[in-house]
């Protein structure tokens, strides 16, 4: 019986992928060609079920490179020639309301929706350009084309939340008025009835304002004598006389007064009322609190929300979309 013999390594290779026999004497070469052909890249369209693969197209052009790890997308390949974004993606940061509606005006379709937080302390709108679409039952989209507003607050009233309810000397609280006049109003006459009602104590003009911090500049280091409320609701204070120039006259001091005053850069002014206190202890200490700076300025941005609706023509919400920028 004759011996078998094995075919040399090119003819094996050759069948396998189904070439013609390899001639005697040219392995080498023929070993290189094939192995040539076996590394070339190979491209083959993957098709999907549609119903089974929601959100993905009925066929994806692949690649089969073995010299690349095996099976990959064609998009590999291609998006090294690409010229523009597949889509729009990114957020962008509106310092102003008006740039916020304009930047949303701009790019918003028929399916955008604008998400706003409107917790006091850090309120913000994000207009979601590319939202689900705007049918029951209809398709997702991707939700990564953004603009937000963060409500950036304004130096005038960071100045009067960073002392709100701290105490202070007698020379920098008039001093502090004196800085801060032009952030104060008078009340019309239904708010003075209505705060007078409510806190039962006199409101104060921004001219008796400016007369209450030059009196506390005159008597800076005088000694208080009597300090004591009239029948207004009014505080009364008499200084003793330690030095030339104080004359001990009383001051009368109003238990609040209004504040006119823009919370956030380039924004709309809210009028806010503030209460005016102060403590005895030989020296005198005072400080003052803002009165619910959380209704006042929840409802400000409110107005702003109702400001974006008018003029987008967008639906709002209170609240953040369910996807992830």
């Amino acid at each position: 019986m004759a011996e078998k013999t094995t075919p040399p390594p090119a003819t094996l290779l050759a069948e396998s992928i189904g070439m013609p026999p390899v001639a005697p004497g040219f392995d080498a070469k023929y070993i290189a060609e094939l192995g040539a052909q076996v590394a070339a890249p190979a491209s083959f369209t993957l098709e999907l079920a549609p119903d089974i693969y929601v959100g993905l197209p009925p066929a994806l052009p692949m690649v089969w490179d073995p010299r690349k790890g095996g099976v990959l997308p064609v998009r590999e390949y291609i998006e090294q020639f690409r010229l523009k974004p597949a889509r729009k993606v990114g957020t962008a940061k509106a310092l102003t309301l008006e740039s916020f509606i304009a930047l949303a005006n701009r790019h918003k379709t028929e399916h955008t929706a604008v998400f706003a937080d409107t917790t006091w302390q850090k309120p913000g709108f994000t207009a979601v350009i590319d939202y689900h679409e705007n049918t029951s039952g209809g398709p997702a989209d991707n939700g990564k084309h953004r603009i937000h507003y963060d409500f950036p607050l304004s130096e005038e009233w960071k100045a009067w939340v960073k002392l709100d309810g701290e105490p202070m000397s007698q020379l920098d609280f008039a001093a502090f008025l004196e800085d801060h006049i032009q952030e104060l109003c008078s009340p019309t006459d239904a708010e003075k009835i209505a705060l007078t009602r409510d806190f039962a104590t006199t409101v104060a003009t921004p001219a008796e304002v400016v007369q209450l911090s030059r009196g506390l500049q005159v008597h800076v280091a005088s000694t208080v004598k009597n300090a004591h409320t009239l029948q207004t609701g009014a505080g009364e204070i008499q200084w003793e006389e330690v030095h030339n120039g104080a004359d001990g006259k009383p001051l009368t001091v109003p238990g609040i007064f209004l504040l006119n005053i823009a919370p956030f850069f380039m924004g709309e002014p809210v009028r806010i009322p503030v209460r005016l206190r102060y403590r005895v202890s030989g020296k005198i200490t005072w400080f003052y609190q803002i009165f619910r700076p959380d209704s006042f300025i929840t409802e400000r941005v409110r107005d702003d929300l109702d400001k974006v609706r008018q003029e987008t023509s967008l639906p709002a919400f209170e609240g953040a979309p369910e996807m992830v920028a």
